[in-house]
């Protein structure tokens, strides 16, 4: 398949610019990826769609309050974006400025802290606090690296309501969408009902909003994102699978976790990267079912999920909701599919 595949028509007003009041006030589509069969619901109604046995994977990273604005000291504006933490005082991140900052150079934060720039790699920027560690910087400077079709400022409230409420370790520069439809309310109702939780940790990577630049797929370079995934969590997996329970993900980057550290045939625990390119072909051995957010067009994460449930099952639901004006992307309404094959 080609990139062209991936292309659907999306009004902008559908592009979610803040969440709901509540969490679990978003509408849900459910999809039944062998049938093609959808239904409109409310996320509310997501009990009536899992079993007693089931296990629901959450990823449970943390957004960072990785956007930072500075200057150069010629004064032009720079605007930081911090994609991955190396040490206390160094980190790779993005750097926005009218001319690209070369080695040696520095850029002043509002405080008069300074980032020395030490260098390039790829499309990313080495930065060193001379002043101050990452974590206090962006604790004082920091903003909610909101996506950037979220045409505004960030604010208070995305401070609580861009991140999960299971969110644990800190590390991601986007939070795993999904998760932001579950309260505590939600959580304690599945597990009352017999549904089984476990958490994973994928640190969200910005190279997640990146376009595919290329038309044959097959050329695509993944991004990298950090996972670490045990064997507490294998055993979870093994008990609900002998049990005639289904593994289901929450989110994307649980469906990439899982599969990365079944990729040798079995799910075992991982430590390390992860540059999974999930599209349609790809033979799933972990998820069964999946609960995720509406994604870009021609997005990676798209890609998945027509790899998941069906290529036209998927499309025309992603028609059907355009018609029906739900909301996209981040903060946006929720999907859950069932598998293809129908395991």
């Amino acid at each position: 398949m080609r990139l062209a595949d991936f292309r659907f028509d999306l009004p902008p007003e559908l592009i979610a610019q803040h969440p709901l009041p509540g969490r679990g006030d978003s509408r849900l589509l459910a999809l039944d990826g062998p049938s093609g069969a959808l239904r409109d619901l409310g996320f509310a109604d997501l009990p009536g769609l899992l079993r007693p046995g089931d296990l629901l994977v959450f990823n449970n990273t943390r957004v960072m309050r990785a956007r930072l604005f500075g200057q150069k000291a010629s004064g032009g504006r720079v605007e930081v974006l911090l994609e991955r933490l190396l040490a206390p005082d160094l980190a790779l991140a993005q750097v926005r400025a009218s001319k690209s900052p070369k080695p040696g150079g520095h850029i002043l934060l509002p405080g008069g802290e300074a980032l020395e720039v030490m260098g390039r790699e790829g499309e990313m920027y080495m930065l060193r606090a001379l002043d101050a560690g990452f974590a206090d910087l962006m604790q004082r400077h920091g903003h909610v690296p909101l996506p950037p079709y979220i045409a505004r400022p960030d604010g208070l409230a995305d401070l609580e309501r861009y991140q999960t409420v299971f969110a644990r370790r800190e590390g991601a520069v986007a939070a795993p969408t999904a998760g932001l439809h579950f309260d505590g309310a939600m959580l304690d109702l599945l597990r009352r009902q017999g549904v089984a939780t476990a958490e994973l940790t994928l640190h969200v990577g910005a190279g997640t909003f990146q376009p595919v630049r290329v038309e044959d797929l097959d050329t695509h370079v993944m991004h990298a994102e950090y996972l670490e995934l045990d064997q507490a969590l294998c055993d979870r997996v093994a008990e609900t699978r002998a049990a005639g329970g289904r593994v289901v993900a929450v989110g994307t980057t649980s469906v990439r976790s899982l599969e990365t550290a079944a990729a040798g045939g079995e799910l075992r625990p991982y430590s390390g990267d992860s540059r999974l390119f999930i599209r349609p072909g790809y033979r799933f051995r972990v998820v069964d079912a999946l609960v995720t957010n509406f994604h870009l067009p021609e997005s990676t994460l798209l890609m998945l999920v027509c790899a998941f449930a069906g290529h036209p099952q998927v499309l025309g639901a992603y028609a059907h909701a355009v018609a029906q004006c739900y909301r996209f992307f981040s903060y946006g309404d929720a999907m859950f599919l069932t598998r293809r094959d129908g395991r």
